[in-house]
């Protein structure tokens, strides 16, 4: 399948997403990953996280002209060596996303409906939060919620953030695609506000926030 999505949004962000249904040889031959990095991936023992390490960086090729060097903060937050531009990566098993920016910090998420996301009501929810539950949707809901709050957290690379009191999303209901309205609470309990974007496709939700 390859590329899936790639768009360029109002606030000058791109994004992109690629559906991992190709065989990791295939990947490799699409990536162009270089050697120092393609010897780490080989140290990895899920074949399902290295086709993802792959894809990203078959990815990255449809989105930069020139060749990328990806690396990693100690944090864990990536970066571009040959290029400031501010980046952010998630992946799940089939798919795999990135969001651009050259001046603002960014964040992004993606996970699975298939998944349960019971315990997130009691991790990562604050009391308010959970009374806008819904049954109908719930798992979903729940999903939305979490997605929303991982991007925050990779966007301001927090250590030891508190999900349930320090990062609270406004009221919504979920949808095919919509807006979220966040606010982030520092340990000095100044705020911070945050407007997102979620799409929900093939029984996966990405949510991603601009700064």
């Amino acid at each position: 399948m390859g590329l899936y999505l790639k768009k360029r949004l109002e606030n000058e962000a791109e994004i992109g997403v690629w559906k991992i249904t190709e065989t990791e040889a295939e990947l490799k031959e699409l990536s162009s990953t270089p050697s120092d990095e393609m010897e780490e991936i080989s140290f990895i023992r899920s074949e399902s996280l290295r086709k993802q390490r792959l894809a990203v960086r078959a990815l990255l090729n449809t989105m930069f002209d020139e060749k990328v060097y990806l690396s990693h903060h100690d944090n864990g937050k990536p970066y571009i060596e040959n290029n400031p531009i501010s980046i952010s990566i998630t992946h799940t098993e089939n798919f795999v996303a990135v969001i651009l920016h050259e001046d603002e910090d960014v964040g992004i998420d993606i996970e699975s409906l298939d998944r349960d996301f019971s315990a997130v009501e009691k991790k990562a929810l604050s009391e308010d939060e959970i009374e806008d539950l819904e049954d109908e949707k719930r798992n979903e809901q729940l999903a939305i919620y979490w997605c929303a709050k991982e991007a925050i957290f990779k966007l301001l690379s927090v250590y030891n953030l508190d999900f349930a009191e320090q990062i609270e999303i406004e009221r919504f209901r979920p949808k095919g695609e919509g807006e979220l309205e966040a606010v982030f609470i520092n340990k000095d309990e100044e705020e911070e506000e945050f407007e997102l974007e979620y799409i929900t496709f093939e029984r996966h939700v990405l949510v991603w926030v601009v700064g």
